[in-house]
């Protein structure tokens, strides 16, 4: 699907995220010929990821459809696989189950701390994402 799409989707739908600049392929979930879902995957936002064997689902959303969301995180994986790559990963708010996650056979990596991206090295980044402790979730592919 086209990014634009999807970032429209976004912007209607997400609760706490604004639409991304750029991705490497996004994907829907279409029920009744009606758009219930997408999914925005592009390089890993932290720079020691290696982006050329790991990408990152940097938006997945959906109306509330049931399955959406575990559905999304599976086609995604798949996809990833088929384009050569070698790791997908996400995160999410420490707040959020991960269920639909467990469900795609995603697992847990690990937990970051939180806060905001500036420091000396990287000023005027973006402060309007939640900056809570987040889990990053991954499967090899």
């Amino acid at each position: 699907m086209e990014l634009k799409i999807a970032n429209q989707f976004i912007t209607v739908h997400h609760r706490h995220h604004k639409p991304v600049q750029g991705h490497r392929f996004s994907i829907g979930a279409v029920k009744d010929d009606i758009l219930v879902g997408v999914c925005i995957v592009g390089r890993p936002v932290a720079r020691a990821i290696n982006h050329r064997t790991t990408v990152e689902v940097l938006r997945l959303c959906t109306d509330g459809t049931k399955n959406a969301c575990s559905f999304l995180y599976a086609k995604a994986a798949t996809i990833a696989k088929h384009l050569g790559y070698e790791n997908i990963q996400t995160y999410t708010l420490a707040a959020e189950t991960g269920v639909s996650l467990k469900a795609a056979s995603w697992h847990i990596l690990r937990t970051t701390k939180g806060g905001d991206w500036n420091c000396p090295s990287r000023r005027g980044r973006r402060i309007d994402q939640p900056q809570t402790k987040k889990i990053c979730w991954g499967r090899e592919l």
